[in-house]
């Protein structure tokens, strides 16, 4: 390749990272000051916590943070992970291959994504691999490098699980927990990993937890009532 072709193709390689880089920009549109805290504390921490009831865009600023890090070329990959707890229902032996066992319980993940960047750009990052998706139980013995790592449902992790994946952080990564502990799905009894390590990391200063609350709910203004409602039960 000549000089002047390499000039072309780096000015050209330069055009489209600058393109990717304000195409990251306008993915994240905070709704609440929660939301923009949260933005902020993904940004400056290693390891952040988004705490709070369903509704108020945990996951979607999470997905969002982690498209705008693989656009900016700050992580080389984008890891989801989920714990593959049924919510009251047993859906039994499910066919296919292992994303195809595993796409009911990510859906939700899925659905940001398709909110963000559609479902055809999702898959085509799924299957060039800058996409992983991977249940919790895949975890042991990883350390994930160069990646951003997203732990959504992790009110369902057991204390064991949690410490097993907050261990797996790796150089130049970032860990985004995301839950809610009042809708733990574990057996009776059952310690929740998130709830532990909430207790546990409270004095690390160098991890950020962010508690949303009703005033954050972004879905239907209904959810908000009833989340509202259910709070004063619990207190009742």
């Amino acid at each position: 390749m000549g000089r002047i072709t390499k000039r072309i193709a780096l000015d050209d390689y330069e055009d489209r990272l600058i393109e990717k880089e304000e195409a990251a920009k306008k993915l994240l549109k905070p709704l609440t000051a929660h939301q923009a805290q949260f933005i902020e504390y993904i940004k400056n921490y290693d390891i952040t916590f988004g705490v709070g009831p369903a509704g108020t865009g945990k996951t979607f600023i999470a997905v969002g943070c982690a498209l705008q890090a693989l656009a900016s070329l700050k992580c080389r990959r984008i890891i989801l992970v989920r714990p593959i707890v049924e919510a009251d229902e047993h859906l039994g032996f499910l066919p296919g291959t292992i994303n195809e066992k595993v796409d009911p319980y990510f859906r939700p993940i899925f659905d940001s994504l398709h909110d963000l960047v559609g479902s055809e750009k999702t898959q085509m990052m799924i299957t060039g691999r800058e996409i992983e998706i991977a249940p919790l139980a895949y975890m042991r013995g990883r350390t994930l490098n160069d990646a951003f790592i997203l732990l959504d449902e992790a009110q369902n992790t057991t204390r064991e699980q949690m410490k097993m994946f907050l261990t797996r952080l790796g150089h130049n990564s970032k860990m985004i927990v995301t839950g809610d502990i009042t809708q733990n799905d574990l057996p009776r009894g059952k310690m929740s990993g998130l709830t532990d390590a909430l207790r546990i990391m409270k004095d690390i200063s160098t991890i950020k937890v962010l508690e949303f609350d009703k005033h954050d709910v972004v879905r239907n203004p209904l959810v908000k009532e009833i989340v509202e409602a259910y709070e004063l039960a619990t207190q009742s």
